[in-house]
């Protein structure tokens, strides 16, 4: 691999084509660049459904989106957009999630210094390390500062996350929810796999206790096939409650978050959402399994914490578990209520 001379770094392009968390946690990789670079042209890659979560960062001059689920699905069309890349004339490209298809896309554009992982059609990069993710032995914002080791770039001693709100966002959310009552929980019932699900009856529990103890207003969040978990657990509700599930714009979702005395959510998206705009976060977590522990993607924000029990599983199977999800389903109502405790959060609100 040839040295890299800084110098001629003028235009930069960072690549995160993933899900929300993941971009999020990706944040203080562009101010960091800026930083060291701060005459630098820096422009971002993300998928549209997320672009609202880097648009309108001060580190970051433009977002380039990604529709790989729409009109950049076809092969065809992401051949374009490579080659229609080039217009940017860009000196470096930071992938910071591996894909086969962003790997095309910068080599297409001749972008003549492309940083990765050795991981898909990686000889397609000029500069690649081994990706050590799966060992779960830092945090995932943590591991993304090792590509920017050929830049120059160490980790900052504290990972600041950004998420720019739109006000735009706030007066939708307030005309959509004009009777939220302050002060409030967001609860976020589901995740990407059944083996991050805690019962939402028993989240559902948890929110009756803390609306009976602490007077607590409980707010459930979630989007897709998440919204059949945001059901079943209104169902178990017995306080005064909102369902939300399913209405919500990212946008809505920032602002909704910002204004909450706690999320309480499995380990997904929101968790490092609520990080960003300073919400404290009680974190579920299940799986035994290094690559995805709370090592690697605990809430970062302050007054934040999780709840993960290992009962014993040598190896994790995941979705396939033939213990009907026993690390979930042994985490008790009271294991996250003491947790919670912990934070401080509503010691003037108890009854």
């Amino acid at each position: 691999m040839q040295p890299i001379t800084p110098s001629k770094l003028k235009r930069i392009l960072v690549v995160r084509s993933d899900r929300i968390g993941d971009v999020i946690l990706s944040t203080p990789v562009f101010s960091a660049i800026k930083e060291k670079y701060p005459h630098c042209y820096l422009a971002v890659l993300v998928d549209q459904s997320v672009e609202t979560l880097v648009r309108g960062n001060p580190f970051v001059d433009e977002v380039i989106a990604y529709d790989k689920k729409g009109k950049h699905r076809s092969w065809w069309r992401t051949l374009w957009l490579g080659i229609g890349l080039r217009k940017y004339h860009f000196d470096l490209a930071i992938h910071l999630h591996p894909t086969n298809r962003v790997h095309i896309l910068s080599w297409l554009a001749g972008i003549p210094i492309r940083i990765g992982y050795c991981r898909k059609n990686h000889y397609l990069l000029t500069h690649s390390i081994e990706e050590r993710k799966r060992l779960g032995k830092r945090h995932e914002a943590e591991y993304n500062f090792d590509l920017l080791q050929f830049i120059h770039i160490p980790a900052p001693h504290r990972l600041k996350l950004y998420v720019p709100l739109h006000p735009e966002d706030k007066n939708e959310l307030k005309m959509l929810a004009p009777d939220l009552k302050d002060p409030y929980v967001v609860y976020h019932p589901s995740a990407s796999c059944p083996s991050k699900i805690w019962p939402p009856e028993r989240m559902a529990e948890l929110a009756n206790s803390l609306a009976h103890e602490c007077g607590t207003f409980s707010v459930i969040v979630a989007s897709g096939s998440g919204v059949n978990e945001a059901n079943l657990m209104e169902m178990h509700l017995k306080q005064s409650y909102m369902n939300l599930g399913g209405k919500l714009s990212l946008g809505m979702l920032g602002w909704l978050l910002k204004g909450a005395r706690l999320l309480v959510s499995n380990d997904s998206g929101p968790v490092h959402f609520a990080s960003a705009v300073g919400t404290p976060v009680i974190s579920i977590f299940g799986r035994n399994q290094a690559g995805l522990s709370p090592t690697r993607w605990k809430p970062l924000g302050e007054r934040s914490s999780f709840v993960h029990k290992n009962v014993g599983c040598v190896e994790c199977l995941a979705h396939d578990c033939k213990l009907g999800f026993k690390c979930l389903q042994e985490l008790s109502v009271n294991d996250v209520l003491g947790e919670i405790k912990k934070l401080e959060i509503f010691e003037q609100n108890r009854k």
